[in-house]
């Protein structure tokens, strides 16, 4: 049974594998026409710096409602921590290899963490325990993200595969093969039911995860890409790469619309603001460089980490820029 005839079924119990195919039926990006000022990130200072692990933070997650911010790190573990005050609130140890990847469920019931060690895991904080360990991959897992249903889980791995696991069975749904190097990085089409990923093949692809198939692939970068994050609306992809190459793609025109060079050293990290006017890019020259999504016109540099910088995020409410490093620090910024 299709995600499209379930709204007209005869009233009944839904299985969960039908409950899962409903999280896929088509909805309206609750953004889409929505307007922002741009953040004020040329005014930007360094506010606080935490050490926050006793190795590098290889990624951040912003909780949905809350001021708290999750850190992952090459130490193993990943914790939870009150922003901007820094205060630690949940520390989670499991993984037998560095943290990657981390992503909280869009109502926060739970995070999702991959890791080095080949597996993801589920992480319950009402049982404040892990409740699954995904162990497809057949190499480490880059990246995680989930599904704004929060019923599904998509990971990237470096065994050239991407994968959506359903969590109503902690079970691998689709496997999503194309790439021909390790996938970097991976992430949904807000509100939709695409995944984009990144590679060392140096593309950009765009998924279809209710069929698995490949609907696009974007070339143009000239060396392995790192990473990609979509602005609010979800018709813009921006993608960096391993020269500090950033490319910016328009979705729905299926073409490049903007290339900026915030290189020689490795692009690790963008992201965009929720105007959609602004991104971070975090760099390996231990730099944060800022520029417009409209002309691609450099902003400002942030300077203060000591070593590469392998995460940035926008807090949600326009006030913060968040950045993390191999300095074993992440940084809040306003």
């Amino acid at each position: 049974q299709t995600a499209a005839t379930l709204g007209g079924t005869a009233k009944r119990r839904l299985t969960a594998t039908e409950t899962s195919l409903a999280a896929f039926q088509d909805r309206e990006n609750p953004y889409l026409h929505a307007e922002f000022e741009p953040q004020r990130v040329d005014k930007y200072e360094l506010r606080k710096t935490f050490k926050a692990h006793i190795a590098p933070v290889s990624a951040l997650s912003l909780h949905p409602k809350k001021a708290i911010v999750a850190t992952a790190s090459d130490d193993n573990t990943w914790k939870m921590w009150s922003v901007p005050n820094g205060e630690l609130i949940l520390t989670g140890e499991g993984h037998k290899s560095w943290v990657s990847g981390i992503d909280f469920h869009p109502k926060a019931a739970n995070l999702a963490t991959s890791s080095g060690d080949g597996t993801v895991k589920i992480w319950d904080f009402m049982k404040s325990k892990c409740v699954a360990t995904l162990a497809d991959h057949s190499q480490a897992v880059w990246g995680v993200a989930f599904h704004d249903s929060g019923d599904f889980v998509a990971s990237c791995s470096m065994d050239h595969t991407a994968k959506l696991w359903d969590l109503t069975k902690h079970k691998c749904r689709l496997t999503l093969r194309g790439h021909v190097d390790s996938i970097n990085a991976i992430v949904f089409q807000p509100f939709s039911n695409n995944i984009t990923t990144c590679s060392g093949d140096k593309t950009v692809s765009l998924w279809d995860a209710r069929t698995g198939l490949c609907i696009q692939t974007f070339y143009g970068h000239q060396n392995s890409c790192n990473h990609v994050a979509f602005n609010l609306r979800g018709d813009t992809i921006a993608s960096t790469d391993a020269d500090g190459g950033v490319r910016l793609w328009d979705v729905r025109m299926v073409q490049e619309r903007l290339q900026v060079n915030a290189g020689p050293h490795a692009a690790n990290k963008v992201a965009i603001d929720r105007s959609g006017t602004i991104m971070a890019v975090a760099s390996d020259d231990h730099s944060v460089k800022v520029y417009s999504t409209e002309d691609g016109a450099f902003m400002s540099t942030l300077d203060g980490h000591e070593e590469a910088v392998q995460a940035v995020l926008f807090e949600s409410n326009g006030s913060m820029l968040l950045t993390a490093g191999s300095d074993n620090t992440f940084r809040v910024w306003n």
